[in-house]
């Protein structure tokens, strides 16, 4: 069961159109996989669209009588020289097939899922068209970084293997994580396939996994690790941002 979701007012902001490319892409994956959030989102879109067009739920979208009229005028031929109207349409036609023909570039398949070691992970929609780049990874922890321009955000698929962990950290700006497979734990919850989770730097975790995981996230900033040497951490922050 999902148990963390977005906020309202950022599905607001999802549904306005008003957020960044990234964040857009993870809040619409979240979506995807909860039900909860879809009804939402729904509403939303629905009170937008009666918002733009500044109506109320019972309100009509037209005259009927006014388009009854503008049918028999369309067809009533006195109305226009048929003559002229056909150049006009002869011309229209010739503007249209004396275009040069469109060359589309090769346009790749998309990703429909992951092999995470023989087990098969579902990817979101929302990403399924965008170019991966090579795994990268240290001990249990590996990510492929998405190929979307954002600004210094970084949008990736994060890897946890079975057992494995990111020690103590906190984050200089925010991290957004979708838990697309598997499960972890941090001192704050458990969290599932679906759970959405947006940290900054007021929180301070340490995700460990039993199972393994495979992550969605977008990081707008490296970790800051608050335990040990933190030198010897960075090789790890610079992977997971």
């Amino acid at each position: 069961m999902i148990k963390h979701h977005p906020s309202r007012a950022l599905l607001e902001e999802f549904v306005s159109g008003k957020l960044v490319s990234s964040v857009s892409v993870i809040v619409a994956s979240h979506v995807e996989m909860c039900s909860k959030c879809q009804e939402i989102v729904a509403q939303l879109t629905e009170k937008a669209a009666l918002s733009a067009f500044e109506m109320e739920d019972d309100a009509l979208f037209f005259d009927e009588s006014e388009l009854d009229a503008e049918i028999a005028m369309a067809l009533d031929d006195s109305n226009f020289s048929g003559s002229a109207m056909n150049e006009q349409q002869t011309l229209a036609i010739k503007s249209i097939t004396d275009l040069p023909a469109l060359e589309l570039g090769h346009l790749s398949n998309p990703i429909i899922e992951l092999d995470d070691n023989g087990t098969k992970v579902p990817l979101p929609t929302a990403i399924r068209s965008i170019g991966l780049k090579e795994w990268q990874g240290i001990g249990k922890v590996s990510r492929a970084r998405l190929t979307l321009d954002d600004d210094e955000r970084r949008t990736s698929l994060l890897r946890i293997a079975e057992g494995g962990h990111v020690p103590p950290h906190t984050h200089k700006g925010f991290e957004i994580t979708l838990l697309l497979q598997g499960s972890y734990t941090d001192e704050m919850d458990t969290y599932r396939a679906g759970d959405f989770i947006w940290l900054d730097g007021s929180q301070t975790h340490t995700p460990k996994t039993e199972e393994g995981c495979v992550c969605l996230t977008v990081s707008s900033d490296a970790l800051h690790f608050t335990q040990g040497v933190s030198q010897l951490f960075n090789p790890l922050g610079k992977l997971i941002y």
